[in-house]
C-alpha cells in the first residue's frame, strides 16, 4: 500500500505526521538487526513517520551508482526497501537519509576531487575512521554524485523526501573547486581566519551560505521532479550562531527538524523548548520536529548508549510543551541496551492519546524575544557564545523562571503583521541592527508597544560597523557616552523612593545588589523620573582593607525607563542578561522579569501560582486551549542526567481567555492530560482559575472550548 496522501503530485503532507521515528543503520546491521522488532516498535508507538538510512557514506539499497559503497553486510538484500515497505503497509510517511561528508579510499583515488582540503593543502582523512576521507560539501562530490544518488533513490522508491545529516561540510575547505569558486564570486583568496572584520572572511561566509542554498534549490529540484509532493529537507537551522540564514531556511521549508538531541556539559533541559522557539520564528506555524537521541550525547560520543529514562522523559517534554513533534533517533539497528524503550513507547503512546491537544494552531505568549544572526556573525565572532547567546539564555532563564510565556522573534522579521501578536519584545545584547530595523522597533512602540533592551543594543549596523551613538537613541532616551569595563567589585544601589517601584518587585529588603562585568556611560536626551537603580563604581577587592567603597552614592543611572507616547521602554546600559546567565544572580533575573511586566503595562495570559521551578507555555488548538507545565525543579537542571524527578505543586493556573472566547459567554471544561483526570476549575469574567494538585515531569491543562 503506497503511503498515505504521499503519492505524486499529491497534497502536502508535511502537517500530518506527529509522531517520527528515525533508525541509523551501521554498516553490519543488514546481518544483525531485526526487522520485525523495529516494524512493531514503529506500529506500537503510533510513529505516523519515519526516517530510515538509505545512503550516502554507505548505501543499504541496491545501488547502480559506481562509488557509492553498499554495506558489506547487505549481499543480495535491501534493508532500507524491507525497511520502506513495512512502513507502508502502516501507512508511514519516510523520508530517506543520506550522509554525504565522507568516502572511502577506492572514491577518493579515483576522484580526489571530490575530498575536502586542509588550509596546507592536503586532503583530510576523517578524524574519527582514518580509512575514510572527508568530503567537500560545496564542489562536485555534493553538486554531481550525490544529487544521483538522490535522483536513484527518489526514482527506485518514491519516498515523502529526503533527509540529509552533515550535508554542510566539516569546516572550511580549501581544494581547487572551493579556491575557484570562491575567486570567481569575490575576486579574492579563500581566509586563513575566521575574523569577522576579515573582508576575505565576510565574503566567504556569505558565499557558502549562497553555495548551500544553491545545493539545496538543486537537490530540491530533482526531488520534486520525480515526486512533487516529495521535498529536500536538510539537518540546518539554529538560533542566533547558526551559520545559514534562518529567514531563507523558513521561506524554503515546508517542515524541519531541530538537531538537539540531548543535553552535553552544563546545559538547561529548556534548550530542547528553545530550539522550537527559534525555528518557529521564522518557519511560523510549519511543523517542527525536535530530533532526540535515547543515548548520551555528551563529546565522548558514546553511541551506543542509553539515556536516563528521566532525563529522555524531561527533554522531550519541554520540546512537546514549546510545539515540536517527537523525533526519536537511535543509532545501530542492535540494542545493546533496551533501557530506553519502554520510556520512549510511553512517551509517544501518551502524545497519541492527547494527539488532538498537541496539533497547535496558535502560540499565545505576548512577549517576543529577538535573537540575530547578523550580531551572531558580525559583532560577536568568536566571542558570539559568551557576547550573544549568553544574554539571550540569561532573558530566557530569567523568563522560565518568572513564568512568563514568550516566543522567539528573528531579527530579520519585524514588520508590523508580524509583530502583531506581541504586547513586549526584549532586545537581549541585540548589537546589530539596520537603519530600517530600528524604524521598525521604534514603529512597534509606537503602536503601544513596549521594548526592553541592554547593553550595546543597536551601537553596530547590520553589518557589524560601529554606530557613533545607539540606532535607537530617540528610543532609549540616551546617548552613547563612552564604555566601561570589564569591571570587578561594583555594584548598584536600589532607589526604593524612585518612582518605578514595580522594577524593583522582590528587592524591597535589598539596600545594594552586584553590578555586571561591562557597563555604558549614558547621557539622557530626555527628562527620566529619579532612576529606582544608581551606579556604586568599582572598588579595590584586595587585599582586604582596601575592600570599602570610594564612592558610595551616585546619581548615575544604571536603568532608564520612560512611557513614551505609544509604549513603555526600558534599557539597561550594562550587562545584565549576559552576568545573570553567567552567575545566576536572583537579584538580577527579577530586574529582567520586573522590567518586562513594567513594559509590558497588561496583564499576565497566564498566571502560574506555585513552589518550583517550571516551563509555562500557552497554546489554541482547534476546540481547545492548553496550558503547558513542565517541572524543571531539580538539583540536575542544569546539568544531565537527571536522576529523578521532584514533584512539585499544588499550582493556580489563571488563564486569561481570548477576546473571542470571553465574549461567547461560554464556560470551558478543564482536565489533565497526564494525571487524566477532570480539573477543578473557577470561571470568572474573561478568565479560568484551574487547580494542578502535583506536576511530576510534564502537565498539561486542557480546556476544552464549547
Amino acid at each position: 500500500m503506497p503511503p498515505r496522501d504521499s503519492g505524486p503530485g499529491a497534497p502536502g503532507w508535511f502537517d500530518k505526521p506527529m509522531r517520527w521515528s528515525q533508525l541509523t543503520l551501521v554498516e553490519d546491521d543488514p546481518l544483525h538487526y531485526d526487522l520485525g522488532f523495529w516494524l512493531d516498535f514503529f506500529r506500537r508507538t503510533h510513529s505516523d513517520a519515519a526516517c530510515l538510512s538509505a545512503g550516502g557514506c554507505v548505501a543499504y539499497y541496491p545501488t547502480q551508482i559506481p562509488f557509492h559503497h553498499r554495506s558489506a553486510w547487505m549481499g543480495e538484500g535491501d534493508p532500507f526497501g524491507d525497511l520502506l515497505a513495512g512502513c507502508r503497509e502502516m501507512t508511514m510517511h519516510v523520508l530517506a537519509r543520506t550522509d554525504p561528508h565522507s568516502v572511502l579510499d577506492d572514491a577518493a583515488e579515483a576522484h580526489p576531487e571530490w575530498l575536502a582540503v586542509d588550509a596546507a593543502g592536503q586532503p583530510r582523512r576523517h578524524w574519527a575512521s582514518p580509512h575514510r576521507w572527508v568530503t567537500c560539501a560545496l564542489g562536485p562530490y555534493n553538486f554531481q554524485f550525490m544529487t544521483e544518488v538522490h535522483r536513484e533513490i527518489m526514482t527506485m522508491y518514491m519516498v515523502d523526501g529526503i533527509f540529509s545529516n552533515r550535508w554542510a561540510g566539516s569546516g572550511m575547505c580549501y581544494c581547487a573547486s572551493c579556491q575557484e569558486l570562491f575567486a570567481a564570486a569575490s575576486g579574492l583568496e579563500l581566509p586563513r581566519t575566521r575574523d569577522p572584520h576579515d573582508p576575505a572572511y565576510r565574503a566567504y561566509y556569505r558565499w557558502r551560505q549562497d553555495r548551500l542554498f544553491e545545493l539545496w534549490a538543486l537537490w530540491d529540484g530533482v526531488i520534486r521532479s520525480i515526486n512533487p509532493a516529495a521535498r529536500y529537507i536538510p539537518n540546518s537551522g539554529g538560533g542566533a550562531l547558526s551559520t545559514l540564514d534562518m529567514k531563507v531556511i523558513g521561506d524554503r521549508s515546508d517542515i524541519l527538524f531541530t538537531d538537539w538531541q540531548a543535553r552535553r556539559g552544563l546545559m538547561a533541559p529548556w534548550a530542547n523548548g528553545k530550539s522550537a522557539k527559534e525555528y518557529r520564528a521564522t518557519l511560523g506555524n510549519k511543523p517542527v520536529g525536535g530530533i532526540f537521541s535515547v543515548g548520551v550525547e555528551e563529546r565522548y560520543r558514546w553511541k551506543d548508549s542509553t539515556q536516563h529514562p528521566p532525563e529522555i522523559r524531561l527533554w522531550v517534554a519541554d520540546g512537546i510543551a514549546n510545539g515540536m513533534r517527537p523525533w526519536y533517533t537511535k543509532f545501530g539497528g542492535v540494542l545493546h541496551d533496551r533501557r530506553w524503550v519502554e520510556p520512549v513507547a510511553d512517551i509517544y503512546n501518551w502524545h497519541w492519546r492527547n494527539e488532538k491537544y498537541l496539533r497547535n494552531v496558535e502560540n499565545l505568549a505576548r512577549v517576543g524575544l529577538v535573537y540575530s544572526q547578523n550580531t551572531g556573525a558580525w559583532y560577536g565572532g568568536e566571542q558570539a557564545r559568551e557576547k550573544v547567546e549568553g544574554p539571550i539564555n540569561g532573558w530566557y532563564q530569567a523568563l522560565v523562571e518568572a513564568r512568563i510565556p514568550f516566543e522567539m522573534v528573528h531579527d530579520q522579521l519585524l514588520d508590523a503583521d508580524r509583530l502583531a501578536r506581541f504586547n513586549t519584545l526584549v532586545l537581549p545584547n541585540v548589537a546589530c541592527l539596520s537603519d530600517g530595523q530600528c524604524q521598525q522597533l521604534e514603529d512597534f512602540v509606537a503602536r503601544g508597544g513596549g521594548l526592553v533592551a541592554t547593553w550595546e543594543t543597536s551601537l553596530y549596523d547590520e553589518t557589524g560597523a560601529p554606530r557613533d551613538n545607539f540606532g535607537l537613541a530617540e528610543l532609549f532616551g540616551v546617548d552613547l557616552v563612552g564604555r566601561e569595563g570589564p569591571m570587578q567589585n561594583a555594584y548598584i544601589n536600589i532607589e526604593h523612593g524612585s518612582p518605578a517601584q514595580e522594577l524593583l518587585a522582590g528587592l524591597e529588603a535589598a539596600d545594594r545588589i552586584v553590578h555586571g562585568a561591562y557597563r555604558l556611560d549614558a547621557r539622557p536626551r530626555v527628562p527620566f523620573a529619579a532612576p529606582p537603580l544608581t551606579l556604586v563604581p568599582s572598588y579595590p577587592d584586595l587585599p582586604m582593607e582596601e575592600v570599602y567603597p570610594r564612592q558610595a552614592r551616585t546619581t548615575t543611572p544604571e536603568v532608564y525607563l520612560r512611557q513614551t507616547s505609544g509604549g513603555r521602554v526600558v534599557y539597561f546600559p550594562w550587562d545584565i542578561d549576559r552576568i545573570f546567565w553567567e552567575v545566576l544572580c536572583v537579584d538580577h533575573g527579577r530586574l529582567l522579569a520586573n522590567a518586562v511586566r513594567w513594559a509590558a503595562d497588561e496583564p499576565a495570559v497566564v498566571e502560574v501560582a506555585g513552589p518550583g521551578v517550571l516551563d509555562v507555555t500557552v497554546w489554541r488548538q482547534n476546540g481547545s486551549l492548553t496550558v503547558h507545565l513542565v517541572n524543571l525543579t531539580n538539583p540536575m537542571m542544569m546539568k544531565g542526567p537527571l536522576r529523578e524527578f521532584l514533584p512539585v505543586g499544588p499550582f493556580t493556573v489563571t488563564l486569561r481567555l481570548p477576546e473571542d472566547v470571553a465574549q461567547s459567554g461560554a464556560s470551558p471544561r478543564a482536565h489533565l492530560l497526564v494525571a487524566g483526570t477532570p480539573a477543578e476549575t473557577v470561571g470568572q469574567p474573561g478568565q479560568i482559575t484551574v487547580t494542578v494538585p502535583c506536576v511530576e515531569c510534564h502537565e498539561v491543562v486542557a480546556i476544552d472550548l464549547p
